[in-house]
């Protein structure tokens, strides 16, 4: 357990259909993730929970209100580097619950034997985020250009942000 009764655990197969209920409004929005909008179930499984080294739900009062997943963010030498995606289900947003997953996700990267996490893709139009990454220790290393085909602003720009894990 952690904080205001919440637990994080590693997720099951069997998790997916709440993680799915996270993620496929956030996916059809179009304003944070690349994975397509109209992204079926099959390839969210397959993207949220096979790629990745581990995934993680967060829970309360039994029901999931939370995900993330870590991976390696390149092959061979840059392996010591990790990726991770955080999902805040609709109603448990405004309560500090990405800076937890955060948080703990940094924990088990070192478990995991990473040395670093780098976001790839952090959405310039999503201030809530840079924000929160920033506030976590990342550095806002570099922007690229119109990265990013928002939904409904267009091309905007994306940032690549990085953590030393001490």
């Amino acid at each position: 357990m952690i904080d205001n009764g919440l637990q994080i655990r590693e997720a099951k197969s069997k998790d997916f259909p709440q993680i799915w209920q996270l993620l496929e409004p956030v996916f059809k929005k179009g304003d944070s993730y690349p994975h397509p909008p109209d992204m079926t179930k099959e390839d969210a499984f397959h993207a949220w929970m096979e790629i990745p080294t581990a995934t993680y739900i967060v829970i309360k009062n039994k029901e999931i209100i939370g995900t993330y997943y870590i991976k390696t963010n390149q092959i061979g030498l840059g392996s010591h580097v990790c990726n991770c995606g955080y999902v805040v289900g609709e109603a448990a947003r405004g309560y500090g619950l990405g800076r937890i997953m955060c948080e703990h996700s940094k924990r088990q990267a070192k478990k995991l034997g990473y040395k670093a996490m780098q976001y790839n893709l952090v959405v310039s139009t999503n201030e809530v985020a840079v924000h929160l990454w920033k506030s976590c220790g990342f550095e806002l290393i570099g922007t690229l250009p119109k990265a990013f085909n928002h939904l409904e602003k267009g091309f905007v720009d994306a940032h690549v942000m990085y953590l030393w894990l001490d």
